[in-house]
């Protein structure tokens, strides 16, 4: 498989000729931060434009050049897209005109800069040369200042990449650090999204100034990230990872371990096939442990456990077929994601609904189109397990060939209303027992209730197309 090599937005890696914008990295503070390259270029430099003032070595730099900062776009403009669009028109206007700029940005211009890739890209199109001059971001001090080796799978997104999400896109399993946390509004939309997948106790650490001598480390609960107004444009936020054991990756580690050479022998002899009823089972179990809740105090330890048990065979599935080559769960996940958004157009589209009725004419008309994209003639009675349980089954049908007309209403109406009369009242208690007494009858002809109701169902499906 031929893989493309990532594009190229600078022309090599040493400094080209006729270099018309150079994008330097002022280090995460201290003038002393600030490498031996980048002083020298901010000090023969004519023009220096600066993407922000507020940056602790700005007064200590070289005066000789000509200096602007582009804090006013800041002002002016409605959001961060359209700042970085006219801070880079500047930046390139100056390169332009003047044959060449020092555009200076705080850390290293490739963490954290959106600024550098918009200018190498619009560089590249309009024919200017340029240099990138690294500088230290505030990665590796900020994991210096809460003890973390970044070798031990340490994690930095951008808090508003977490922020304006549902669910964090991280591993719990790993270090994170947020980035990038200038507000207390945004600590509060980040505290909400990080409640999804890290308890409300899980410890947080607010890192203001890392790499100057201004660093401060205040720990707090994640309930409380947002309990104090210590947030600016020099903090982050850094969670460490939850006890081993907790994450998705730590169940798929220890199924493949199972699985290993090394493995258990039972686990190694498993297939799909052989784990279909395990499967069923571990589903009738949750559906069980959720039926006791219904009835009686709160469950969740148990349900927890089910639900445990129910990945744990997903997983070895998933394992199973990776090691054949058939597929990984990527590709599962990367079908179902799809899958939703493509069935949800009213939540990912512009197609509106009127309620729940809208959204499932939406979705079966949907279904459609995908059967027939493949190919496929749809069926209204499709999709149907046939594994599913006999009322289950019969239910689902019921539904399906009630939407598609496949019933006389009428005459079901008849024959319901005669079956009401004789239960005496419609409630869950008496429909259970009339169920229960049928398995009875069922039971004393040596017959089984389950068997005929799916044959039942089977023939109905059959004698309908």
């Amino acid at each position: 498989m031929n893989i493309a090599p990532p594009p190229a937005l600078w022309p090599d890696s040493a400094r080209p000729a006729q270099v018309q914008l150079t994008i330097v990295g002022l280090g995460p503070g201290p003038l002393g931060a600030l490498s031996l390259e980048a002083w020298q270029t901010l000090a023969q430099a004519t023009r220096v434009i600066l993407r922000t003032a507020r940056h602790p070595c700005v007064p200590d730099l070289p005066r000789a050049a000509v200096t602007t900062a582009c804090d006013d776009l800041y002002e002016v403009h409605a959001d961060f897209a359209q700042v970085y669009a006219a801070i880079g028109a500047r930046v390139l206007d100056a390169a332009t005109q003047l044959g060449g700029v020092v555009y200076a940005v705080p850390g290293d211009p490739w963490v954290g800069e959106a600024t550098t890739p918009l200018l190498l890209r619009a560089a590249a199109a309009q024919g200017i040369a340029t240099h990138i001059v690294a500088g230290q971001s505030f990665v590796a001090p900020t994991f210096a200042a809460v003890g973390v080796d970044l070798m031990d799978g340490a994690q930095v997104v951008d808090a508003m990449l977490i922020a304006r999400a549902h669910h964090p896109r991280v591993e719990v399993s790993l270090p994170l650090l947020i980035a990038q946390v200038y507000a207390p509004w945004l600590a509060s939309d980040l505290k909400l999204t990080l409640l999804n997948a890290y308890p409300p106790d899980h410890p947080a650490y607010v890192v203001h100034a890392a790499g100057t001598a201004a660093l401060s480390v205040t720990a707090r609960p994640l309930h409380a990230l947002d309990a104090e107004d210590d947030f600016d444009h020099l903090t982050s936020v850094y969670l460490p990872p939850q006890p081993e054991g907790r994450s998705f990756s730590d169940l798929q580690e220890i199924v493949a371990h199972l699985r290993a050479p090394e493995g258990c022998p039972w686990d190694r002899e498993q297939t799909l096939a052989s784990l279909r009823q395990d499967l069923l089972s571990e589903c009738a179990e949750v559906i069980e442990a959720i039926d006791m809740e219904e009835s009686g105090p709160d469950n969740t330890t148990h349900i927890i456990e089910e639900l445990g048990d129910l990945f744990l065979v997903a997983t070895m599935l998933v394992q199973i077929a990776a090691e054949e080559g058939r597929f990984l769960l990527g590709d599962a996940m990367a079908n179902v994601v799809a899958k939703l958004i493509r069935r949800h157009p009213h939540v990912f589209g512009e197609t509106a609904v009127g309620g729940v009725a809208d959204v499932l004419s939406n979705w079966d008309a949907i279904k459609v189109q995908e059967k027939a994209a493949r190919g496929i003639t749809a069926h209204a009675l499709d999709g149907v397990p046939a594994a599913l349980p006999a009322l289950a089954k019969a239910r689902a049908l019921q539904s399906k060939a009630h939407k598609a007309g496949l019933i006389d209403k009428a005459a079901l109406a008849r024959e319901n209303a005669a079956l009401v009369a004789a239960l005496g009242a419609l409630d869950e208690a008496s429909l259970g027992r009339a169920l229960w007494q049928i398995v009875a009858i069922g039971r004393a002809h040596d017959l089984d209730a389950e068997d005929a109701l799916r044959t039942y169902a089977v023939a109905f499906r059959q004698a309908h197309g």
